[in-house]
């Protein structure tokens, strides 16, 4: 099993845009962690990025890239996730579209905490942790704030969205 590279974003190989993480992954890292709007002919177009969504300025979506190993695969994974900066590191939500049943990347960190997580143009190391209680709820009540349709997701998926705390690990 391979640990995910610590390289710079620009060192990383580029993605050949054949699937919708791939895409993802070649905007954010041309676009230094951002990924543009898509305009309502792109998004019916297939582009995988959803119109403007309010609380995002012009330069679109900002993201973050987690490298991680797959539960089953031993693998490297690599996702496009929102996040939410919190202090040491970022949060980051499982909502799979209102899915009930939690993102693999979910089932990942939690059986290989240990991860890389590009940001901007800069890539560090972190761990994964499980947001409970208040910590979670707090986190969770601001994303919602910024993002309402990540309560809608919650609902229809009938179980508590986890929230996840990526911390930054020195070295």
């Amino acid at each position: 099993m391979s640990r995910p590279s610590t390289t710079t974003a620009n060192d990383a190989p580029a993605p050949d845009g054949n699937t919708w993480n791939e895409r993802i992954i070649a905007e954010f890292r041309a676009n230094a962690g951002y990924v543009p709007w898509s305009s309502e002919e792109e998004f019916a177009g297939g582009r995988p990025v959803p119109p403007r969504i309010p609380g995002f300025d012009e330069r679109g979506m900002p993201l973050v890239l987690v490298h991680n190993i797959g539960a089953k695969s031993g693998r490297e994974r690599i996702n496009p996730l929102f996040f939410q900066p919190v202090d040491n590191g970022w949060a980051v939500f499982g909502t799979h579209g209102g899915s009930p049943r939690d993102p693999a990347w979910y089932r990942n960190l939690m059986a290989n905490p240990r991860v890389t997580v590009e940001v901007g143009t800069q890539t560090v190391s972190a761990v994964a942790r499980l947001a409970r209680g208040e910590e979670r709820e707090r986190i969770w009540a601001r994303e919602v704030a910024l993002v309402p349709k990540f309560a809608e997701f919650e609902a229809a998926s009938g179980r508590v969205v986890p929230v996840v705390v990526l911390e930054r690990v020195d070295g």
